[in-house]
């Protein structure tokens, strides 16, 4: 016994430090998202079970929101961050230095700028009369309001644009980790570009792709900040994903229980991807 408390005490302040500001804000949200607490007009609240839960999925708007945030998901994360990420990591392995570097620095720079300010930068790109327009004026092209009539599209592209650094990096990497003799192996035997991705690199990098897409996946999820700034959900509720909605019911509705309510189903859709994500990356290469 005094060996086993000499071996954890090293670790106890942590442990604490994560049951007082991790698992305690998460059991308190358990907690009220089972009662109508609200922000203003009510002195007591009161435990009204599933009701929370009940009145969510028989709520259009919550639909709505479920249906933009995998849009949003699977358009600029599984599809966009993760694509290009992977396409970038592969071109900059056969470009030179200076390009790597320039291409590297600028790709790096859009994921470390704040969430706020890329939403600026974005607003400013594909709003009407901005930058997008007028190139598309200059090419004598239609000209579109993307942030109207393709809300949800805009918001992912800029998603895309700023995350695709961290993609880029992590396969970067794994690109570094596969031997060089299979990938001279298999263009002997006569395998060209394409059945070299497919049949070699891809599935050496399994492991990568699969970290990769759950980090990815649980980060978008999340995204709030970015779409905030770009359309508040908007226009009408055309852009509006589940942290946007949670949002609104919380804070703006003064309905923290709902809202709280309408978090914890995120948490849920985020542990399904958690879930698919780890099955794949318990069979081994």
């Amino acid at each position: 016994m005094r060996q086993r408390l000499t071996r954890t005490l090293p670790v106890a302040p942590a442990v604490v430090l994560l049951l007082l500001f991790l698992a305690g804000p998460i059991a308190y949200c358990v907690l009220i998202a089972f009662t109508d607490l609200q922000l203003t007009g009510q002195a007591h609240s009161s435990f009204v079970g599933l009701a929370n839960f009940r009145r969510a999925f028989g709520d259009a708007g919550f639909l709505n929101a479920v249906w933009l945030t995998l849009v949003f998901t699977v358009l600029s994360s599984i599809v966009g961050q993760n694509t290009l990420g992977l396409a970038l990591a592969a071109l900059m392995r056969r470009a030179s230095r200076p390009v790597r570097a320039v291409t590297g620095a600028v790709v790096v720079t859009a994921w470390v700028l704040p969430e706020v300010v890329a939403g600026f930068l974005l607003y400013a790109f594909v709003r009407r009369e901005g930058t997008l327009d007028a190139v598309l004026g200059w090419l004598h092209l239609p000209r579109q309001n993307w942030l109207y009539t393709l809300p949800i599209l805009a918001v992912s592209f800029a998603n895309v644009w700023r995350g695709t650094a961290f993609s880029m990096l992590v396969y970067s990497a794994a690109l570094d980790e596969i031997p060089a003799e299979i990938t001279e192996a298999a263009e002997v035997d006569g395998a060209g570009g394409w059945r070299r991705l497919w049949h070699v690199t891809l599935p050496m990098i399994r492991r990568s792709i699969g970290t990769n897409l759950m980090l990815n996946t649980l980060q978008t999820l999340s995204v709030f900040g970015l779409i905030w700034v770009m359309t508040r959900g908007g226009p009408g509720d055309r852009s509006q994903t589940l942290p946007l909605f949670m949002y609104e019911q919380a804070f703006q509705n003064s309905m923290i229980g709902y809202g709280t309510a309408v978090a914890l189903l995120l948490l849920l859709v985020g542990s399904l991807f958690s879930v698919v994500y780890l099955r794949l990356l318990r069979t081994e290469v």
